[in-house]
């Protein structure tokens, strides 16, 4: 499982869901974390909702649903098990 945190630096809500997903131990993923300031398109995207967490899939990038930054790390753990989708 893939997934991807679009981010930028000195985003303090950005770093606090970075930090939660450390925490994440019911479900396993590899985390890439992009910085929308690298790329025109992601900055276009994203310039005013990261931080914006996608899982990767062949067919592009599913983008989850976003938390409160004050849900805590089991709320974070439900919406991933909730809305990730297992490939075989």
């Amino acid at each position: 499982m893939y997934l991807i945190l679009y981010s930028k630096p000195g985003c303090h809500l950005c770093a606090g869901l970075q930090e939660k997903l450390a925490q994440v131990s019911n479900v396993q993923f590899d985390l890439e974390i992009r910085d929308i300031n690298t790329r025109e398109d992601w900055f276009a995207a994203y310039e005013y909702e990261i931080p914006v967490l996608c899982q990767k899939l062949p067919e592009g990038e599913k983008i989850l649903p976003r938390l409160s930054p004050r849900a805590s790390v089991a709320k974070l753990e439900q919406m991933l098990q909730k809305n990730l989708i297992i490939s075989e």
